[in-house]
């Protein structure tokens, strides 16, 4: 089982990380177009999903949940922007020289989660996690003393995101169920974004902008599935340090599509590495504890 969850998880970060690369295929639409089409496109496999992994279940324990605290649908909506949002600069940045910088925020976020975990909801960590922190915490400060500061993208990715999960976490909205409303909240933008455009006059400058378009929406949905069938198989630490597969992914991507890392981003770099590395041998060492003790 575990083999199996690994080889759903490494496969929809491979995925994520070619939609990386593939939004710059999608020329001349926009970030906020492709984001309009991916939502469109997507929707359809999340609600094939509903059925695939039998999830009408938790839709009526969702739904019992909003009748009984209907604020809790203004904040699924309120989390369905942050994701919006996210997902908007996952597509904008390869074509818009952010690549990089989206990155680098990529391989902050655990951290910050890290961290928010500690802050907000005092959970203990290990000793290798509070060095990782520190470390991060460094190269955070000679990015601000080189540079000035983090870029906005790198903000909105490791802030956002932090935000968003403390949001699920705290009032337990965390379930497929909650996931797929987030998507749905989203999909009036979506609309409208897709509207704005007259494909007929984009295929005249990408003539295969359609067959890019099913593509992406096919992708879409094989990779949540992916990682929604990775998540059901793999201990949540093993799946997280999976997931550092995709920023770096991201960070190869940015490369090949020609942006360069300047000089004064190494420090940052280097330590996100140096934390990233620490987290993986920190969990590698959970998940070994984890399974002597299973035997």
């Amino acid at each position: 089982m575990i083999i199996k969850g690994i080889g759903f998880s490494l496969f929809a970060s491979m995925l994520f990380g070619f939609l990386y690369y593939f939004s710059t295929l999608l020329k001349p639409l926009s970030g906020q177009d492709i984001f309009g089409f991916r939502i469109l496109f997507t929707v359809p496999f999340l609600l094939a999903a509903i059925f695939l992994f039998k999830q009408k279940h938790a839709f009526i324990i969702l739904y019992q949940r909003i009748r009984q605290t209907p604020w809790y649908l203004a904040v699924i909506c309120f989390n369905g922007s942050i994701m919006g949002l996210e997902m908007w600069l996952f597509l904008w940045a390869p074509n818009n020289g952010s690549s990089v910088s989206t990155s680098l925020g990529y391989l902050l976020m655990p951290l910050c989660l890290v961290l928010s975990g500690k802050l907000i909801f005092k959970e203990q960590i290990s000793r290798l996690k509070f060095i990782a922190i520190l470390t991060a915490a460094l190269g955070v400060g000679m990015n601000i003393v080189i540079k000035g500061g983090l870029s906005w993208e790198s903000l909105v990715v490791c802030g956002g995101y932090s935000l968003y999960f403390i949001i699920r976490k705290k009032l337990q909205l965390t379930d497929f169920a909650c996931f797929t409303l987030e998507m749905l909240c989203t999909l009036p933008v979506a609309i409208y974004f897709a509207m704005q455009q007259d494909l007929s006059l984009v295929q005249q400058l990408n003539p295969n902008i359609l067959y890019y378009l099913l593509i992406l929406g096919l992708v879409s949905g094989i990779a949540l599935i992916s990682y929604v069938t990775a998540s059901n198989l793999l201990p949540i630490n093993l799946l997280g340090l999976l997931g550092y597969a995709e920023p770096i992914l991201m960070l190869i991507v940015s490369l090949i599509i020609g942006e360069h890392i300047g000089h004064d981003s190494y420090p940052l770099l280097s330590c996100l590495f140096a934390a990233m590395l620490l987290l993986i041998l920190d969990g590698f060492l959970y998940v070994r504890k984890q399974i002597k003790h299973l035997h």
